[in-house]
């Protein structure tokens, strides 16, 4: 059984005041002057509640790759960020493309116990872009699949992606689309544009995103199936989905913490925490997407949280590879890039961050509305506070963070996970009742 936790004097993302007490595995009370004999009171005056927030796009590495990461370190990570649930994508070593692999990772995150994990199935055997994996047996096991992507590549044939919008239909599921025409950004390493000709360094159209998106959202009309595109980054891919969404298509959308905020120019001093896939943009596209999210053509945040040992980064830009932790910072990064200018209040902020990437990941028990009977999953955020980035603000393997040294607003304070708190003033909880919980609520 959970332990009793009164967190009194919250602000709700509405902008009232509450307390809130977890109890028996449940929200059991929400309200003011509430009391209750023998729980561990939490001082919440002047934080912001929030659901506990959701990732639909982690890396987590393990298997195969536990240099970069493990599933307890990525989920240590997910709980310093406030997530309690995060969805770990299929390029591990070996791929989860097969029951066995999924299930491998389920229990994996139940013996870490810090957020719960969803693994995601990947599309094609070994992301090899050939033939359609075991999506069926991946939906039917106990890991009940229902995202499915090879994120790192593109589904880029036209039929096989067809097939695969066609298959998962039958139990609601949904392709994840890593949209990067190959052909069009082979040898490139960072956005096309005058930049990249004055650096030297081969470019990344915008169009290779876009043209994958307008014909992925055309499949998708003509199967009537649910399509995903993953870390949206150019104005183009907004005007696209939201012709898209006008028609009716099933396509949802999600953009990372470091599209909303960082621009190509950082790559000017060729620091290889700056390589990601897709590339940082021009403001016109950071400007895009993050209008895109607050007027909802852009559904969700997600982090892409990508990390990798320090020889991967700490070396030539051509030979570094892409990607950037961003669990930690995430909420944070949210917080300066489109609250702070009033894009969006805390309510959007709960919907792009926790219930809108639930629903979509079909995953129950979070991003639920904190209110009495509901799920336990709560992250309670300093907004007030503002802090210099840096290696002790991490709490996964990897240390290829983009903020190091960036002044960024807000902290995470506490997260209850499954009605434990897995952070407490800021700390990451060391704990084996954590792990029995995820197990017990598991079964």
């Amino acid at each position: 059984m959970a332990e009793s936790y009164l967190i009194r004097g919250a602000s709700l993302a509405d902008g009232t005041t509450s307390d809130i007490l977890l109890d028996g595995g449940i929200i059991a009370e929400v309200g003011t002057g509430l009391s209750a004999a023998g729980a561990r009171v939490v001082d919440a005056d002047g934080l912001i509640a929030l659901p506990g927030l959701v990732d639909l796009h982690t890396h987590l590495r393990e298997p195969g790759y536990e240099q970069s990461e493990t599933i307890l370190t990525g989920t240590r990570a997910a709980a310093a960020g406030g997530f309690t649930a995060v969805f770990a994508m299929a390029n591990t070593a070996p791929v989860a493309d097969t029951a066995g692999v999924v299930e491998q990772e389920l229990a994996l995150g139940d013996a870490a116990g810090y957020a719960t994990v969803q693994p995601i199935g990947a599309v094609t055997v070994g992301l090899q872009g050939e033939r359609l994996a075991e999506l069926g047996a991946m939906a039917r096991s106990r890991a009940n699949v229902r995202v499915f992507s090879d994120d790192g590549f593109c589904v880029s044939d036209a039929l096989l992606m067809r097939r695969a919008l066609e298959y998962v239909k039958a139990f609601d599921g949904v392709i994840a689309q890593h949209a990067q025409d190959p052909r069009l950004t082979q040898g490139a390493q960072m956005n096309e544009g005058a930049l990249s000709g004055e650096l030297g360094l081969a470019g990344w159209p915008a169009v290779a995103e876009e043209a994958i998106i307008a014909r992925d959202v055309l499949l998708a009309e003509h199967v009537g199936s649910r399509l995903h595109i993953c870390h949206v980054s150019t104005a183009g891919s907004v005007d696209v989905i939201r012709w898209a969404k006008a028609r009716g298509i099933q396509v949802t959308a999600e953009v990372t913490p470091h599209h909303l905020l960082l621009t190509e120019d950082l790559i000017s001093g060729y620091d290889a925490r700056f390589k990601v896939n897709p590339p940082l943009r021009r403001r016109e596209d950071v400007e895009a997407v993050r209008a895109a999210l607050a007027d909802g053509t852009i559904d969700i945040v997600a982090t892409d949280h990508a990390p990798h040992p320090s020889e991967s980064k700490e070396c030539e830009w051509d030979a570094a590879a892409n990607g950037m932790v961003g669990l930690e910072s995430a909420l944070s990064v949210v917080h300066a890039s489109v609250v702070e200018n009033g894009l969006l209040d805390w309510t959007d902020v709960s919907r792009v961050l926790s219930q809108t990437p639930a629903r979509i990941g079909r995953i129950r028990g979070h991003g639920e509305a904190i209110a009495v009977g509901a799920a336990p999953e709560i992250v309670l955020y300093d907004p007030s506070a503002s802090r210099s980035w840096g290696t002790a603000d991490l709490a996964g393997r990897s240390v290829n963070s983009p903020y190091l040294g960036r002044t960024l607003p807000g902290r995470v304070v506490a997260t209850f996970h499954h009605g434990y708190a897995t952070v407490l003033d800021g700390a990451v909880l060391e704990t084996a009742e954590i792990a029995a919980a995820a197990r017990e609520a598991r079964a």
